[in-house]
């Protein structure tokens, strides 16, 4: 089986992860982020969402749709070059594909090179080296269950938080919190992708 390619699953898996929130707001490292975690450095301009610049909130749609796109064109032909063609299944690939979204580190990810030299215990412990900050722990497990062990968390539920704080650091409201269903637009997205 060759590296999967982006699928409703794999999109759904990453998602859940991320959770939504459309309109910038600052990540915990101070960067400008929307949607399912998009900055600037993806090639995506962000600040057209910064409501304090005159920006505007962006639709599930419009999220959905850019978060396909950056996987698709950027994040998972980095995935297929740091495996070095070697074959993945549905489940490795979704697993390596949102620890690379989440790190932007495949390339130089340790667990990575041990797996290729078939040291699959050790690179199953070295997942765990990329588990800061301490927040990022429960989604770094379930990364690694879903790589080595093919087991999904993702059901098709993603967090939206339907605020920001308008003041700085202009973090998402917590307790704006809700879960949304965005299988339908995924699907809307990768059949877009398909006819492009």
């Amino acid at each position: 089986m060759t590296t999967a390619l982006l699928s409703e699953r794999i999109l759904l898996e990453v998602a859940e992860h991320e959770g939504l929130v459309l309109e910038a707001y600052k990540c915990s490292a101070g960067v400008l982020t929307w949607g399912f975690g998009v900055t600037n450095a993806s090639g995506h301009n962000v600040d057209r969402y910064d409501t304090t610049r005159l920006g505007h909130r962006s639709s599930i749609e419009r999220a959905v749709e850019v978060f396909e796109w950056l996987l698709r064109t950027k994040y998972l032909p980095e995935v297929r070059r740091a495996f070095r063609g070697r074959d993945l299944t549905e489940s490795q690939t979704a697993g390596a594909l949102s620890f690379h979204w989440n790190t932007g580190a495949i390339g130089q990810a340790d667990w990575v090179q041990s797996f290729l030299l078939g040291r699959r215990e050790r690179a199953w412990s070295e997942f765990m080296n990329w588990s800061k900050p301490k927040e990022i722990l429960d989604r770094r497990k379930a990364e690694r269950a879903l790589f080595f062990d093919g087991r999904w968390s993702q059901d098709g539920v993603v967090l939206m938080y339907d605020r920001v704080n308008p003041k700085e650091p202009r973090n998402p409201v917590w307790r704006s919190a809700r879960e949304i269903y965005i299988r339908d637009e995924v699907r809307v997205a990768l059949r877009k992708a398909g006819a492009a």
